[in-house]
């Protein structure tokens, strides 16, 4: 049985990966602001009120999980909003900021804050998105999400590079 943390774990790709994982006999981790409904019948341990874009945040979620040894960790925690060129304006701009707070720098701040309950052979996963890729933007648009799910990309990189000396795969 291995043991997996899964941010943004109140609903959608978080919470199918919840049960998904539960329903495989694994323990489950589901990090989030708020639970839902749907995640507190899945009887997995919900460590609640953590905002991924939030280093204070990220560092209460290691002192929550203290002793507790992380198998995989997945970062899912994410947030869309569309930006269309001809409509950026200070509320839009506020709202690439917040994209790029919690879809590229989140994933940075919970696997630093997490790094220590890692061992070797853990391994460490970033969901990211089509829309990330800057070959395959055939239409344009959304340029928060956009930028932001590159920067995870390049996260990543980085990341796999710094933790595989310590065997933790990215």
């Amino acid at each position: 049985m291995s043991t997996y943390v899964i941010t943004g774990a109140n609903r959608g790709i978080g919470l199918e990966l919840c049960r998904q994982v539960k329903v495989r006999g694994h323990e489950v981790v589901a990090v989030c602001r708020k639970p839902s409904e749907d995640l507190k019948q899945l009887n997995v341990r919900i460590v609640e009120r953590i905002d991924v874009s939030r280093l204070k945040d990220a560092e209460r979620l290691r002192q929550q999980l203290n002793g507790t040894k992380i198998d995989i960790l997945v970062n899912v925690a994410g947030v869309l909003s569309k930006q269309t060129l001809g409509e950026i304006d200070d509320e839009a701009i506020e709202n690439i900021r917040h994209q790029f707070d919690v879809n590229a720098i989140g994933p940075i701040l919970v696997t630093q804050a997490l790094l220590d309950l890692m061992s070797e052979g853990s391994k460490v996963g970033i969901i990211t998105s089509r829309m990330g890729s800057i070959e395959d933007n055939s239409s344009g648009g959304s340029y928060g999400y956009r930028m932001s799910k590159a920067a995870v990309n390049a996260a990543g990189k980085s990341l796999a590079m710094d933790l595989k000396p310590r065997g933790i795969s990215v």
